[in-house]
């Protein structure tokens, strides 16, 4: 009796393997998956601002805070939307009047290092006006010089 087992032909010829081997295409799927999971986060869209660097240590927020950015050219922008300079104290007044988490509303105050230090003065002027008074200065990581 021959115990013969696997894909044999007349002749003792191996047949072609008709199957697709799918390991290989599940390894590449799912390492391509977690990159996209790691890298998406760091994907952050928003107004291109050139920020001055500082020692300071980077702060711990649970709640998204809401972002006040100013361009390069001293345009103001609330997250991602720009807003005319006149229509800011109305626009900082309605975020003052938005329900506030316990620990109260977190302002990043986003500032192109080239700009005026009177333009970013007046926006700190609004934002306290506002009754919105935790404020913090974003800056990038760097040795402070």
């Amino acid at each position: 009796m021959g115990g013969s087992v696997g894909n044999r032909r007349r002749g003792g010829r191996r047949a072609p393997m008709a199957e697709i081997n799918v390991t290989p295409l599940v390894d590449v799927m799912l390492v391509l998956l977690i990159i996209f999971m790691v890298t998406a986060p760091l994907l952050v869209a928003g107004v291109p601002v050139d920020l001055p660097e500082s020692r300071a240590a980077p702060l711990d927020t649970q709640v998204q805070p809401v972002q006040v950015s100013m361009d390069g050219q001293g345009r103001i922008f609330i997250d991602e939307t720009e807003v005319a300079a006149t229509a800011l104290p109305q626009r900082l007044a309605a975020i003052a009047a938005e329900p506030a988490p316990p620990e109260g509303r977190r302002i990043f105050l986003r500032a192109d290092r080239g700009l005026d230090y009177g333009k970013v003065m007046a926006v700190m002027g609004e934002l306290n006006r506002a009754g919105l008074n935790r404020v913090a200065l974003v800056s990038t990581a760097g040795d402070g010089g």
